[in-house]
């Protein structure tokens, strides 16, 4: 049988990018032309695996960009709440034309990493408020964490709840009561009120509220970033250095 190169990049392309159509074209077949068919399609492909690699790039970026498409709706469905759900701690500019949303753990190692790549973005920028949501996904002591910190925050204020935040973020191996006494003592505070909050409706209520929120964002990790300007904004999934964090403000800006 003379090889038709065309016809059998054809068909391989399309054995790849739609499984449904190419095994339809496969069914009008008879079963010599199918048995020929697929004899030419793994010829092909044997000469030219490249082709499979072309495929699966294509197959990759169209999902990246139909990803991209939805995290932009996600985003502006639920902007209020992430932009401005009346509870989750702010710093930086608060007044800034780019707000920075940050869905982290306490113990994990990104969000520790990504801490001073934020805060070395905020610095240079100047015009750039950070929001800060708790959301422990990874084990007890992160649960524990957040929890003082949502106490904290909601007893003794946002610059109680800031220093106590950074020292979380420091903080190596397990944590107990009387080490976040020890936190709280260094700052300056009676962890006492804190500590019998920790389980209250209202802690629970901002933890519950965040954890809907990042069910809705199908966010699965941290840190996991939303950057926009209140109405809408992208979807930053992942640990990012702070200088494509900056080349996304200047796309935003446009």
């Amino acid at each position: 049988m003379v090889r038709q190169p065309l016809i059998a990049a054809t068909l391989a392309a399309l054995t790849f990018a739609s499984p449904v159509l190419a095994q339809s074209t496969a069914m009008q077949m008879s079963d010599s032309e199918r048995s020929a068919f697929r004899a030419e399609v793994r010829a092909y492909l044997m000469e030219n695996p490249e082709v499979i690699f072309e495929a699966v790039s294509e197959f990759e970026r169209r999902n990246q960009a139909q990803q991209g498409e939805m995290d932009l709706a996600l985003v502006e469905i639920n902007a209020e709440a992430i932009f401005d759900d009346g509870h989750s701690w702010a710093t930086g500019n608060l007044d800034g034309d780019i707000t920075l949303v940050e869905f982290m753990d306490y113990r994990c190692g990104f969000c520790r990493r990504a801490q001073p790549e934020v805060l070395s973005m905020l610095e240079a920028d100047g015009n750039i408020r950070l929001i800060i949501k708790e959301l422990p996904i990874l084990g007890p002591d992160s649960e524990i964490m957040s929890r003082f910190a949502v106490a904290v925050q909601q007893l003794a204020g946002d610059e109680a709840y800031g220093a106590v935040h950074d020292a979380l973020m420091a903080w190596e191996g397990s944590v107990t009561p009387d080490d976040l006494r020890s936190i709280a003592a260094d700052i300056g505070f009676d962890a006492e009120p804190a500590l019998a909050a920790m389980n209250s409706p209202e802690v629970n209520q901002v933890l519950n509220e965040n954890r809907a929120l990042a069910q809705r964002l199908q966010i699965s990790g941290t840190p996991t970033f939303v950057m926009g300007d209140g109405t809408g904004g992208e979807l930053l999934r992942g640990y990012m250095p702070a200088a494509e964090m900056s080349n996304v403000v200047t796309r935003l800006r446009g």
